[in-house]
């Protein structure tokens, strides 16, 4: 049985696949309590993998998201294969402090703390402003910076601005912004 704190279907607002149509599982619980986290971890629902294949399956897009909280914590070999045999392209976004099971298509890491998995094809890292970005030398395929909501209108313009002034600095790197929250979409 997996915790799901919900199951929903939208574009994907950030980083490499901005844009793009998918289903969402998101997880609940997490090993780290981040101050920026906008998600519940209270409520959730517990399913096996049959029955959330059954419900993603009511959309059109093949492509889905395994988000959290953190669901490398849940996620294993078995959820991974049956959405591959249901004809699933199979993204996961994790903190990296676990190890994701094999056969994951895509995997961003976004690390607060160090992380153990060293390479990934999309590393996303926070940026709040404060010094050098910290990509704990992960190996990937695509490097974005996404600047950190604060809440506030004013700082989060001046970490917006900070942020694109790094990537010149620094043209690997590239910017991710939350565009779900921009255009105001889930």
């Amino acid at each position: 049985m997996k915790r799901i704190h919900e199951i929903f279907y939208s574009l994907q607002g950030e980083g490499k696949h901005t844009g793009r149509a998918a289903v969402f599982i998101r997880f609940s619980g997490c090993n780290l309590n981040c101050p920026f986290c906008d998600t519940d971890f209270i409520s959730y629902r517990e399913m096996t993998d049959e029955e959330i294949v059954r419900e993603i399956d009511r959309y059109p897009s093949r492509f889905v998201v395994l988000t959290g909280g953190e669901p490398s914590l849940q996620v294993d070999h078995a959820l991974v294969d049956l959405l591959h045999q249901q004809g699933y392209e199979v993204a996961m976004e994790s903190n990296g402090t676990h190890l994701p099971p094999k056969g994951i298509d895509w995997l961003t890491i976004s690390p607060k703390v160090t992380p153990v998995v060293k390479e990934c094809q999309e590393l996303k890292c926070i940026f709040d402003g404060h010094g050098d970005v910290c990509d704990y030398g992960i190996q990937a395929d695509e490097y974005y910076l996404q600047p950190c909501d604060v809440g506030d209108v004013e700082k989060n313009k001046a970490i917006v601005s900070q942020c694109v002034e790094y990537i010149k600095q620094h043209p690997r790197w590239r910017l991710s912004l939350q565009t779900h929250k921009l255009v105001g979409f889930q």
